[in-house]
């Protein structure tokens, strides 16, 4: 198995990367060699002109800077004066490293067999593959979040805080982590984020310029979480390459001539009323199920609260790209390691072979289905399974006596034998 995943992984994801420039990257060269070549950075959010200085730098024709917050900017910086090709190979290197680094890191930490900590790592197959091939941050963002939590249990807090604080203002994930050590009073931890965190949005202010970022606080953040992702796209996203509730419930009740002809029923008003109870109820049940982790004696509730919280993140955000999953290797990692040390064995295999499925699911054999009424439904796969996991993980955390009869039922062939 690992001989082969990694075979799959290095034919699919490392080479191309190597070979030829695809999507994605090329917004995040442009916006460096912009940030670089001192333009007005005022206009990273206008998507045509954007477009223009991608073809000027010959790094593509379509993209956008959208929705991403300015200190995205500055993450190419050190490689804005090379060729694209060169960066991007660069990028490739950097990724494989820190991959490398997170199955080390998940062993040393976990107490996992390294061969595990691999196959686990590359369990994620798609998320991964995609991730490398587009040139993705997502690996070095994860790699980071578990670098910085392994961090914090070696007694480091100070600099735990700092490697955990360095992509708060890219990517936001970090701050889920940071959010469960807020809920521990661990305030040495939050202290070093916040230096780096200042320490990036000054550097930033000083280089892009203030304006900027005010035009993302007024105009771009609120707008990119409710799933609008550019200044000039005022349709609601329909696509299920996005895989959420936002636009699963736009697929089957906004109707829209083009891009949603045959939806399940043109209601837009059931849209907004079923998101806002399928989110509430989801934040609800994860509010109850942390409640109750704070009341337990477990040794270390910090450790499934990152791996609830984690996959709650990928399962309320307007819009998710496959490549994202990359971030599920600590949360979940977590989870299997705290319900296998409680002997738990059901809801860490039933996590477990949720995040494996999220990695191989068929996805271009699901997409035909969106936009065919109710059939759309089947177009989302990746967000029912993440849905399940979330269940699984909640109802066992709430339940412990269900939890126990579970492994006891597991038990009775064997008993009886």
């Amino acid at each position: 198995m690992l001989v082969g995943l990694a075979a799959y992984v290095l034919l699919q994801g490392v080479v191309p990367a190597l070979s030829r420039i695809d999507s994605d990257f090329p917004n995040y060269f442009t916006a460096a060699r912009i940030a670089r070549d001192a333009q007005d950075t005022t206009r990273l959010y206008d998507d045509p002109w954007f477009q223009q200085q991608m073809r000027r730098y010959g790094v593509g024709s379509d993209g956008k800077f959208a929705p991403f917050p300015p200190p995205t900017a500055l993450l190419l910086v050190p490689l804005a004066h090379l060729a694209p090709l060169t960066a991007l190979r660069v990028v490739t290197a950097v990724n494989v490293m820190c991959l490398l680094l997170s199955m080390f890191l998940l062993a040393r930490m976990l107490n996992w067999k390294p061969i595990d900590a691999a196959l686990f790592v590359l369990s994620s197959f798609t998320a991964l593959i995609t991730g490398l091939r587009f040139g993705q941050p997502y690996i070095v963002v994860s790699t980071f979040c578990i670098l910085g939590y392994y961090l914090y249990r070696r007694g480091k807090p100070w600099l735990a805080g700092g490697i955990l604080g360095v992509f708060v203002p890219i990517k936001y994930f970090p701050v889920i982590i940071l959010a469960v050590f807020a809920w521990g009073r661990q305030w040495r931890v939050l202290s070093g984020a916040a230096l780096v965190i200042v320490a990036i949005g000054v550097a930033s202010i000083s280089v892009l310029g203030w304006k900027i970022h005010e035009i993302f606080l007024s105009s771009i953040f609120g707008n990119h979480l409710i799933g609008q992702l550019s200044l000039r796209d005022n349709t609601v996203p329909f696509s299920a390459l996005y895989q959420s509730f936002d636009t699963l419930f736009s697929r089957l009740f906004v109707f829209d001539r083009v891009l949603n002809p045959r939806p399940l029923l043109a209601a837009p008003v059931l849209r907004t009323v079923g998101l806002l109870v399928t989110k509430v109820a989801i934040l609800f049940a994860a509010a109850a199920a942390l409640v109750r982790l704070a009341r337990s004696h477990t040794a270390n509730p910090a450790a499934p609260a990152i791996g609830i919280l984690g996959i709650l993140v990928l399962l309320v955000a307007p819009a998710t790209a496959t490549y994202m999953c990359v971030l599920l290797w600590l949360p979940v990692a977590l989870l299997i390691d705290y319900f296998l040390a409680q002997k738990a064995r059901v809801p860490a295999y039933l996590i477990l072979g949720g995040y494996v499925l999220i990695g191989f699911l068929p996805y271009g054999h699901t997409y035909p289905f969106e936009g065919r009424g109710g059939l759309t439904l089947l177009a989302y796969p990746r967000l029912f399974v993440l849905l399940a996991m979330f269940i699984a993980c909640v109802y066992f955390l709430a339940h412990p006596g269900a939890r126990d009869r579970a492994e006891d039922d597991r038990q009775l062939p064997v008993r009886a034998c």
